[in-house]
């Protein structure tokens, strides 16, 4: 019986694979990415340096597996916070933890990842997913007997307006620009707020990449 010859695009395929999964196997773990010399405040690993505003709160706050790591079952259930989010917004926002996968190879077990159900400034999503910057020191655990207080949130019942009055420079370009085409609309040109919908530049985007780092996280 004749062998069965082996296409050279499977064997590519194959071999192609095989790369992934040695590449996977050997990548270094989130315990030596992340990983600061509280000294020279460097990472090991790659040799960069945080970045001078970030000095005092690694000397003082704490990441997210470190606080997570001194509680009961990591803290599943419980809140967390960030600094940054208490000084910015007035509104609630936090992560309600719902599953901690830590590094067992770490030491003190203060590194991992979390997943949890994001409120920001009062809007909760409907399903759990992956907490991004887990590794920046600036997180902050909600004390059990403050949680109702601090989820307390009672939305605006004023209705935000719909359209503003232009900034003068551009509210002169409309005019000019009517008065140039001839046309004849005396109504004040007015700015649609409802076409203008966006996030706020700190609302943690979802991950497109799980082994995608941007910059020096601190």
């Amino acid at each position: 019986m004749a062998r069965k010859k082996v296409r050279p695009r499977l064997i590519a395929e194959i071999a192609r694979r095989v790369r992934a999964l040695r590449e996977h196997r050997d990548r270094p773990r989130d315990s030596q990415r992340f990983a600061l010399d509280y000294e020279t405040l460097t990472r090991p690993l790659t040799g960069r340096r945080l970045p001078l505003r970030a000095w005092a709160d690694v000397r003082r706050e704490n990441r997210l597996l470190q606080l997570l790591g001194r509680l009961p079952l990591f803290g599943i259930g419980r809140l967390v916070t960030r600094k940054s989010w208490l000084w910015q917004h007035d509104e609630p926002c936090y992560w309600r933890l719902t599953r901690v996968r830590p590094d067992y190879t770490a030491q003190n077990l203060d590194h991992g990842k979390a997943w949890g159900i994001l409120t920001f400034k009062g809007q909760t999503e409907s399903e759990p997913r992956e907490i991004e910057q887990v590794m920046h020191h600036d997180w902050r655990l909600v004390p059990k007997h403050e949680e109702t207080a601090f989820t307390a949130f009672t939305p605006p019942s004023k209705a935000p307006p719909l359209y503003v009055p232009y900034p003068p420079l551009l509210r002169a370009m409309i005019l000019a620009n009517r008065q140039k085409n001839g046309d004849s609309n005396t109504e004040e040109p007015m700015l649609n707020l409802d076409r203008l919908r966006y996030s706020p530049w700190d609302y943690p985007a979802r991950q497109k990449s799980k082994d995608k780092v941007k910059g020096t996280p601190v």
